[in-house]
């Protein structure tokens, strides 16, 4: 059993692999996710999603893995009739919607390729598991409370699937209505998705997360995706089907 956290892309990641001691396997994950940063942070300068917002490079001609991100956010925005976009209001590109879960994604397939079957992947709340945790169970996680992050309302058992929270309560209002330019999201204070992937889970959440109130009645229309959304007065509203995953 090997289990690490590292700081990286400016969140805590972790990796927990239950299949044996395989600290090789550890350095490879957290070689990717450094790699990610390098390419996608929009805080290096001399990242290449850096490159591309100083028109150094077009996106057209931009590595295989920039193109994914970017292919992915478009699908995102028709699937959400425009509720996501990676594109600011400024012109400028900033994939971070959508990153990190293609990361965690990622991490995810090089564990599984090697074989191993029990792990935990975290990526700032963003989260892929598989089989069971060191006790032999299956891995549960803690739906944190927006206004009190030491405290847990609600656990979940995702039983392989993804699952992952959008909100503006850690980071403040990075997430915008692109409909609506410069218009904060209210009214919503955390949004989280269960889907059949991390990606899956990560991309719809901010999508609809951007949505405001509404967010949890296009997760509701989604097949595949459950939602959890706790709005500015503390209420929680849940999907049809999210109760399955909670932990009785």
């Amino acid at each position: 059993m090997s289990r690490q956290t590292r700081l990286i892309m400016g969140m805590p990641v972790t990796v927990d692999i239950v299949d044996g001691d395989r600290p090789d396997m550890i350095d490879d994950v957290f070689a990717m996710f450094e790699a990610v940063d390098r390419r996608f942070s929009l805080w290096k300068p001399d990242s290449e999603i850096c490159a591309i917002n100083r028109g150094e490079t077009a996106l057209e001609y931009a590595s295989q893995e920039m193109r994914e991100v970017a292919a992915l956010a478009e699908q995102t925005k028709r699937e959400s009739d425009g509720y996501f976009d990676m594109r600011r209001p400024d012109g400028t590109i900033d994939p971070s919607g959508i990153v990190k879960g293609w990361a965690v994604r990622n991490a995810a397939r090089i564990i599984e390729k090697a074989g191993l079957r029990h792990y935990f992947v975290d990526a700032g709340g963003d989260i892929q598991s598989s089989g069971d945790n060191g006790n032999g169970k299956p891995w549960t996680v803690g739906i944190r409370n927006p206004f009190n992050e030491h405290q847990i309302i609600k656990a979940v058992r995702p039983n392989g699937r993804g699952i992952a929270t959008s909100g503006n309560y850690v980071r403040g209002d990075h997430i915008y209505n692109p409909l609506r330019p410069g218009e904060k999201v209210t009214g919503i204070v955390s949004l989280t998705v269960i889907g059949p992937d991390v990606l899956e889970a990560d991309r719809f959440a901010t999508a609809a997360f951007a949505m405001g109130k509404a967010g949890i009645h296009f997760i509701e229309r989604q097949d595949g995706l459950e939602g959890y959304l706790v709005d500015e007065r503390g209420i929680a509203t849940q999907t049809s089907g999210f109760g399955d995953y909670v932990t009785k």
